[in-house]
């Protein structure tokens, strides 16, 4: 039985919690005569009865470990009420800047990167202080200053009426794979029941055994995957439709007394992270709160002086100007060399290909479509150094017109990176790099495949996660599914599909329009 599965079946909130990660907690648990219960807020003197017992930097495995320990804090503090942000930058932010050692740089970069706002930014410039004053960082504090990506997102609908059941997501940070867990509560107007930060360790088969648990417990569930605006929404309504139902919050003894992460702190966590992702304009949502989602949305502000980790930062810049398309004088264009990866496939589904270096994006786009057999269903987008493009215009998403521009364009040069994505919904990611720039041959025909692994995934089979729940389903005859993801499929039996086949010659062949 599954985490989430099982905690859906109590009563009562869950102490939510990651299994088998080391957590750096919060201290041991306070008398009731804390500082806090006594006097909302401490005097200065006061304040070290509250902080987080030192965080070993030489045992943290994982950044997010400072981020949790920075959220339990936020999370006590918060009780303290309305003067809970005066006391964050006027007390707790200095008390940690006085103690001037790496751990104390660590914890300001923690709370830079949960709070957000303008606590977030006072933590930030005090740990960039003790960065010019030469306090060490470290190795592992710079990760912080990487965005986290959602690399998948999903939610378990009700298949009758639509309504989640759980919204999911595998997000990543230099590397580090994270997953989340949110189920909801049906009868409480789709509020937040529960937060897991779980083993992201075998993602497909989690979900595959989450959505066995749902269906065997009598739910008829759908699984739906999302584009991460849509799922940013989705748990950010879950988030303060939970607020509202505990609208005073956790006691401050029952948050002292916990042993590891509760639900308050990892859903400060969880907001920060959704921070990083797409955000939609809409005018249910109250901004008040958080300021730098509203910064993000609607441009109020124009410069973070700092990350978290308190490295200096420049003002986000326009996209670049495009250079001038290639005139027949400059003579034939070169040939790219291109690997065309699919993220987040495991096991690694690639292309190598060889175009010319002019091609135009849309004709990349349709031979990126034939090489990795998409039907091309689905809209697409271009994301490059010099903007967004796709087939046609399109001024509401930003996007413009592929086909008058060239690859050799927004990739000059052998390093460059693309990021192209097929079908919004299923979200197909590939990334395109221009692996060398090579001469033309006279005997060879481009475009033309010279490389690759695996075979491309069928259309609609709900991104990545579900195409690695396809193929384990189809690789098992005993599975309650297999029968029908063969009929889906139209194939007589699993010896019809193989995930492992690729033919270059045969990529090359329908590259190039040859039978």
């Amino acid at each position: 039985m599954s985490p989430v599965s099982r905690n859906r079946r109590r009563n009562g909130r869950k102490r939510s919690g990651r299994g088998g990660a080391p957590l750096v907690v919060v201290g041991e648990p306070q008398e009731c005569d804390c500082p806090f219960c006594v006097d909302p807020l401490p005097a200065s003197g006061e304040v070290g009865d509250l902080l987080p017992e030192a965080i070993d930097v030489d045992a943290v495995q994982d950044p997010v470990e400072v981020e949790i320990t920075a959220a339990m804090l936020l999370a006590v503090v918060s009780a303290m009420g309305p003067e809970a942000d005066v006391a964050l930058r006027e007390q707790f932010v200095p008390n940690f800047e006085s103690q001037a050692t790496p751990a104390a740089r660590a914890m300001l970069s923690g709370i830079a990167a949960v709070a957000g706002g303008e606590t977030g930014r006072t933590a930030a410039t005090a740990a960039r202080r003790l960065a010019d004053a030469g306090v060490d960082a470290p190795p592992w504090l710079a990760e912080l200053d990487v965005p986290i990506d959602a690399q998948e997102c999903h939610r378990f609908v009700h298949a009758e009426d639509g309504a989640a059941i759980v919204l999911m997501a595998r997000f990543e940070r230099a590397g580090r794979p994270h997953a989340i867990f949110v189920p909801l509560e049906d009868a409480e107007c789709g509020a937040a029941h529960d937060i897991v930060l779980a083993n992201p360790d075998g993602w497909a088969r989690a979900r595959a055994t989450l959505l066995a648990d749902l269906r065997a417990e009598g739910a008829d569930v759908v699984p739906e995957p999302m584009p991460p605006a849509d799922f940013r929404r989705a748990v950010e309504d879950a988030l303060d439709a939970r607020a509202d139902h505990d609208r005073d919050g956790e006691p401050l003894d029952e948050l002292l007394e916990e042993e590891g992460p509760g639900y308050a702190a990892l859903a400060l966590l969880l907001r920060s992270w959704l921070r990083a992702l797409p955000a939609t304009r809409r005018g249910r949502r109250n901004y008040k709160h958080d300021e730098s989602d509203a910064a993000r949305v609607f441009g109020l502000l124009d410069l973070l002086a700092t990350t978290p980790s308190g490295r200096a930062v420049p003002a986000p810049r326009r996209a670049a100007e495009l250079p001038p398309k290639r005139k027949r004088s400059d003579g034939p264009a070169p040939i790219y060399q291109l690997k065309v990866s699919l993220r987040g496939a495991r096991p690694p589904i690639w292309r190598r290909l060889e175009v010319p270096a002019d091609v135009s994006l849309t004709r990349l786009h349709d031979l990126i479509q034939v090489a990795f057999g998409w039907t091309d269903s689905h809209l697409h987008a271009f994301e490059t150094p010099h903007g967004a493009f796709s087939r046609r215009a399109d001024p509401e998403l930003g996007h413009r017109a592929g086909s008058r521009v060239a690859l050799e364009q927004v990739a000059p040069a052998a390093g460059d990176k693309l990021r192209y994505t097929y079908d919004f919904g299923d979200g197909w990611e590939h990334d395109v790099l221009v692996e060398k720039v090579l001469d033309r041959s006279a005997s060879v025909a481009y475009p033309r495949c010279v490389g690759g692994r695996r075979a491309g995934p069928p259309e609609d089979c709900g991104g990545v996660w579900g195409y690695a729940e396809l193929v384990e389903i189809l690789g098992d005859p005993t599975h309650p599914e297999h029968r029908e993801r063969l009929d889906w499929l139209d194939l007589a039996d699993r010896a019809a599909f193989d995930p492992a086949a690729f033919d270059a010659k045969a990529v090359t062949a329908a590259l190039q329009g040859r039978p």
